[in-house]
């Protein structure tokens, strides 16, 4: 008998039944004490709503803009490394089931499908995330690759200067594909699920570098590029220079402070997203949703749409994040459980589960439009107020 699935949690239960331990881990885990990835998810489920009865609850519509783009919900797919090793084909398969729900998809620059890939497996624009490193030309090669793709617009990464250690990472030697090791084999072999779908495809190492970088066409020589090639000297002046090159909408990511979203709207970017990378760089920073009212204080008045992500796994945490002030919010894990265990269909079922739940959420608080969400539906004294 088929599961009944219910919640992201089931998901995330299958996809860990499924997916090789050291992809799951990869998904599935912080920085050093993993404090910031386990407060992230725990700071939503302090926020408490009001509720209301007797109030019409016909005719709800969850649908906004992001960014200027028409979408069924306020909730976009987020740029994910590996995503192509949670399942064969990852990237292309989240993308196809982000077009055909209505959701913008981010497709990450360490992605295992290429931005050419997604581009012809699907039919509307899709989001390019960009690591700013420090070979330049291949940045901008980058760019003038997500242009010909028609992306519509380019999330720019501000935290990942330098890698954040997770210690998962490293005790289960992480490597795309998996290294023949007595270790990975024998969990390997405990997922035949996973194997048969990677059997049928040919990608396998990260897309958008192979075979692009002059030197990089090996797991050996990719190692050894990409270890050196994060840029701990990233500074506005680069967000200057690739919003030169790019010449359309910008987002960048990364936001934890208000100084730095006023640094933001000053670049000129369309969007920011409030984000601690998922808990995986600066241990024992702010859950996201804390972060958030401080930031939208700051800069909620100006020319710029406000984001979040980290942390959200489920439709209660979007409408919360919508009340405290965000545009939409991105999510990461939660479709990433959905395509570890499912393929296609689990990214869809994921968007589904996020889709019920914001919308009843909304009605029991007593509203028909997500517009119309703010503080109102929200307990004081649950959540944080600068």
């Amino acid at each position: 008998m088929a599961p009944v699935i219910t919640c992201i949690e089931d998901l995330r239960k299958m996809a860990k039944r499924r997916v090789p331990r050291m992809f799951y881990d990869y998904a599935d885990s912080g920085s050093w004490t993993e404090s910031t990835y386990r407060s992230n998810e725990a700071a939503f489920q302090k926020i408490k709503f009001h509720q209301r009865v007797a109030v019409n609850m016909e005719n709800r519509s969850l649908e906004t803009t992001m960014i200027g783009e028409k979408v069924h919900m306020p909730v976009a797919i987020a740029p994910t490394g590996l995503t192509g090793m949670q399942h064969a084909d990852g990237e292309i398969l989240a993308a196809r089931a982000a077009e055909k729900f209505g959701v913008p998809f981010t497709l990450s620059t360490m992605s295992i499908c290429s931005i050419e890939d997604v581009a012809e497996h699907t039919s509307r624009p899709f989001w390019f995330q960009l690591y700013v490193m420090k070979d330049k030309p291949f940045v901008e090669k980058l760019i003038n690759r997500a242009k010909a793709a028609r992306c519509s617009a380019l999330v720019i990464t501000l935290d990942l200067q330098i890698l954040g250690q997770r210690h998962k990472d490293l005790k289960n030697g992480l490597s795309s594909p998996p290294k023949p090791t007595p270790r990975n084999l024998m969990n390997l072999a405990t997922k035949p699920y996973w194997c048969w779908n990677m059997l049928h495809t040919k990608r396998r190492y990260f897309g958008n570098i192979v075979g692009h970088v002059t030197g990089v066409d090996d797991m050996s020589s990719l190692s050894s590029w990409t270890s050196q090639q994060f840029d701990p000297a990233l500074s506005w002046d680069d967000v200057a220079w690739i919003k030169d090159k790019w010449g359309g909408k910008i987002i960048l990511k990364g936001i934890m402070e208000p100084e730095d979203a006023r640094l933001a709207v000053k670049s000129g970017a369309d969007a920011l997203i409030v984000s601690n990378h998922g808990g995986r760089q600066l241990d024992g920073a702010l859950p996201t949703i804390e972060a958030l009212p401080s930031i939208v204080d700051a800069v909620g008045n100006d020319n710029i749409e406000i984001f979040l992500d980290s942390g959200v796994r489920s439709g209660q945490d979007v409408i919360r994040a919508v009340a405290m002030g965000a545009r939409g919010v991105f999510i990461g894990r939660a479709f990433l459980y959905g395509l570890g265990a499912m393929g296609e269909a689990g990214v869809t079922k994921a968007l589904e589960i996020i889709y019920n739940e914001a919308d009843i959420t909304m009605a029991f608080c007593g509203l028909r439009n997500i517009k119309d969400v703010n503080r109102n539906i929200l307990v004081p004294g649950t959540y944080l107020v600068v």
